[in-house]
């Protein structure tokens, strides 16, 4: 094992801390990242994943576990990815992928973050956990808690999807629904449980869930025979994914197992009903300020502000990529299009993703050559009412 200690995302010169501690913000108010010994890892070698099982879990060493300890796990990751040949020939692009997170434990990629984050909190003696959601973030808490053992306090905002509601109490935790959203959920959380010593697993609150996330870059790398695909497109909210795969692409250069190159070209997608990534991007500004009476369908970009935009920003601009919003109705078309013509499952998220790349074709920005992958962070499943009938 390889993990060695936390870092401040900023670099703002705080001391390198100990994960064996309960830590959440730096000092200075930024993330914190999970940091392992990149040198000594060198030495192992991706022959080791041939026989391990199909799971996230499989990238073990360079994830946030200590020897003797085990990961709380329901089987997540290694998701298809999935060669969208019908799609692709209709957008003129002849190497368009899904990679399909719906097929992940609780119908989401938030299922990653969440093995990740409480497999931390139980190693860290933790009773009690607790989360903001716009949905599928607390459903996978919900999962992963019970698993554990450990109680489980989701904080949703009132107008949430009913689905998402009763899966959090078919798990098992105790359910408070919140007016307003996501960042209304998050202070009435912190409100409750800071006296309680409940433990906060808010994206990028703690360090963990960005762990589990990255490791989505390590399987595209696997998956793709180790060559990094040209474009990567990705619905961004909390943008935790985002952040967690651009870091994993250092990590993954720096053992060996990809060569440093040309990385992928990342796309923020958002809702024009709420797009501060996009508005900051557009603007040249380092932050995204926050975005006032969000209003979308898709409720995992319903994120008026996101504690680790910078990251995200950077990300894109440093991949000389992008970010682009896109109206609801094309969201619901793209979900049309992902199951009438692949038989995928997609949430309105997924269906963003789809109208961004369809946008980018058509302007020339995609080549019909170029490798894309289209990340599909959820199903339809909890959203079909938002289908037409």
């Amino acid at each position: 094992m390889f993990f060695t200690h936390l870092e401040c995302s900023r670099l703002c010169g705080a001391p390198h801390l100990d994960p064996r501690q309960r830590h959440h913000l730096c000092t200075c108010g930024a993330p914190l990242l999970a940091r392992y010994d990149l040198d000594a890892a060198r030495g192992w070698s991706r022959a080791a994943l041939k026989d391990r099982a199909p799971n996230m879990w499989r990238y073990r060493e360079l994830m946030p576990l200590f020897e003797g300890e085990a990961p709380v796990s329901l089987g997540e990751g290694l998701t298809p990815l999935l060669h969208a040949t019908t799609l692709g020939a209709r957008l003129g692009l002849d190497w368009l992928y899904v990679k399909d997170e719906s097929l992940n434990p609780t119908n989401s990629f938030k299922a990653r973050g969440q093995s990740a984050a409480i497999t931390r909190a139980l190693a860290l003696g933790v009773t009690t956990v607790s989360v903001p959601s716009a949905g599928n973030a607390g459903n996978a808490m919900a999962a992963y808690a019970a698993r554990a053992g450990l109680a489980a306090k989701v904080f949703l905002p009132r107008d949430v999807k009913t689905p998402f509601i009763r899966e959090c109490e078919l798990y098992g935790a105790d359910v408070t629904l919140v007016d307003g959203v996501i960042t209304d959920a998050a202070r009435a959380a912190a409100e409750a449980g800071a006296s309680l010593g409940w433990y906060d697993v808010s994206t990028l609150k703690e360090p963990y869930r960005i762990e589990g996330k990255k490791t989505m870059a390590y399987e595209l790398a696997e998956q793709m025979e180790w060559e990094w695909p040209d474009w990567i497109v990705y619905p961004t909210g909390g943008g935790t994914g985002m952040v967690g795969m651009w870091k994993a692409f250092e990590e993954i250069e720096r053992i060996g197992w990809v060569s440093p190159g040309l990385r992928p070209r990342m796309v923020s997608v958002q809702a024009e009903g709420c797009a501060p990534i996009v508005r900051a991007f557009e603007l040249g500004t380092k932050n995204a300020a926050p975005w006032e009476n969000p209003a979308t369908v898709a409720d995992g970009l319903r994120v008026p502000r996101a504690i680790g935009d910078f990251l995200i920003l950077r990300a894109v601009r440093e991949s000389r990529g992008t970010a682009l919003a896109v109206s609801d109705q094309a969201m619901i078309d793209g979900m049309l299009d992902l199951g009438g013509s692949e038989g995928i499952s997609a949430a309105p998220e997924g269906g963003a993703a789809l109208a961004a790349i369809r946008a980018l074709a058509a302007d020339g920005s995609i080549r019909s050559s170029d490798r894309v992958v289209l990340f599909n962070t959820g199903g339809a499943l909890k959203y079909l009412d938002a289908l037409p009938t």
